[in-house]
């Protein structure tokens, strides 16, 4: 993975300075947070990164598998 210095912020400013994080995160796509002087965290901008981009029909099977899981018993149970 290559990181761009500009993207990169310490845990500290990240906890003292959110929206500092945020805005650089909003203006290259991330944000690479260190912690102990090693990559920790990665702070995305999901309107701005091809990694979120999903289609509609994406978007409806998650949904329905959410709720498929999430009432699972009474569908079983409407089934008998």
């Amino acid at each position: 993975m290559n990181i761009d210095t500009n993207t990169i912020t310490t845990m500290t400013e990240a906890n003292q300075n959110f929206s500092k994080v945020a805005r650089v995160a909003e203006n290259n796509g991330q944000a690479v947070i260190f912690k102990n002087n090693k990559p920790k965290f990665l702070l995305v901008d999901v309107e701005n990164n091809d990694y979120f981009e999903i289609t509609d029909d994406e978007k409806i099977d998650v949904a329905a598998r959410r709720i498929m899981n999430r009432f699972k018993p009474a569908f079983e149970e409407l089934a008998k």
